[in-house]
């Protein structure tokens, strides 16, 4: 199986490390210093740390106590989504300049389709140097970049000269390179995913080339259908501006554990504020009201309803949260809740999950 003509250019920008290194512009005194952003609670976790954290290890999604044991003198801030959001429109006013295809992954990444541009330049690699270029010049950060025939390649070589870098995969590299590059840095491909090609004797691209289509779909089902055709460079997902906007919420974690209903109703009540300012302000009403629960031993729950008509204030939406909280017993004291739409009323949107300012 061969690549697909004719190529595109795309480009996947990636910032470096970015709500940490939003909290190092707006504060120089945490410049050059190890920094974490989700507050210092114990029952903290990362959200995202600067590269003078990770040099001790210390990564996202981390427990607290575990980031301070890596490093003791590491800098703890609470997060200002407001401000990274505003950042994030910022730098993507600077990829409009360039193309209209633009797909945000979040606020901190996404896809520029530049095959046929604004500035009429042949070169992506050079587009995307430029782009990185305003991007500091203009904002204070930096960004990565990778540059390929299709989002999947360019995807993974953005990551290859981080922080501050980006590379360029051109067509006639693309084979040799997806065969050589090592299993668990091809994206998608997960810890659970890459341990049990790690038993089949696949570490390389070249080593999963080796099976037929039918192994790869008898061993990982759908998915291995994809894997196949990723191997070789087929990846035809195009560059899409105008994601459509599946569900807008918003969630909060306790400092404590909550048992009380009467008390989670309470901390609803707030969230239910937050999330009817978002809902009028984004100009979103939505059929399907969904509570979400975390519990202290971090299972996760999902209670729904969905009703005829489309709303968005708190009043009409509040008694359904009610209903749903009170729908069942708890199965153990919790850590987490959370409040969402879907079933919206809006087309062709990104989709929008908000995580409110967290309680550690």
């Amino acid at each position: 199986m061969e690549l697909e003509l004719p190529f595109r250019k795309i480009i996947h920008v990636d910032m470096d490390a970015f709500f940490a290194s939003v909290e190092q512009l707006d504060n120089p005194d945490l410049r050059g210093k190890p920094v974490a952003v989700g507050g210092g609670g114990d029952r903290g976790v990362v959200s995202a740390a600067s590269y003078e954290a990770r040099k001790f290890g210390v990564r996202s999604a981390m427990s607290n106590v575990l980031a301070k044991q890596k490093c003791p003198h590491i800098i703890f801030v609470k997060g200002n989504y407001a401000r990274y959001k505003e950042i994030s429109y910022q730098i993507r006013d600077i990829f409009y300049h360039y193309t209209d295809l633009v797909e945000p992954l979040s606020l901190d990444e996404a896809y520029l389709d530049v095959t046929q541009n604004k500035v009429g330049n042949p070169s992506a690699g050079l587009i995307a140097k430029e782009i990185r270029q305003r991007i500091f010049d203009e904002i204070g950060l930096t960004a990565s970049a990778g540059i390929s025939i299709n989002k999947f390649i360019a995807k993974v070589a953005s990551d290859i000269n981080k922080p501050n870098g980006q590379k360029t995969i051109n067509p006639e590299e693309v084979l040799e390179f997806l065969e050589e590059l090592p299993i668990h840095k091809f994206y998608g491909i997960g810890k659970v995913t890459a341990s049990k090609m790690y038993n089949l004797g696949i570490f390389t691209g070249k080593d999963l080339k080796q099976k037929s289509l039918e192994e790869m779909i008898e061993l990982f089902g759908k998915s291995g259908a994809h894997y196949f055709k990723i191997v070789r460079g087929i990846h035809n997902s195009e560059v899409k501006p105008n994601r459509e906007r599946k569900s807008l919420g918003a969630e909060r974690t306790f400092r404590e554990n909550i048992s009380s209903e009467i008390y989670m109703l309470d901390k609803l009540n707030d969230i239910a504020d937050e999330l009817e300012k978002r809902m009028m302000n984004s100009k979103t009403k939505g059929k399907t009201v969904t509570l979400k629960i975390k519990y202290s031993d971090f299972t996760q729950q999902t209670r729904s309803k969905t009703i005829d008509t489309f709303i968005q204030k708190k009043a009409d939406f509040f008694p359904l949260v009610k209903e749903l909280l009170y729908q069942e017993k708890l199965k153990n004291s919790v850590r987490l809740l959370g409040i969402s739409f879907a079933n919206l009323d809006t087309v062709k949107k990104e989709p929008f999950w908000v995580q409110l300012k967290l309680e550690f």
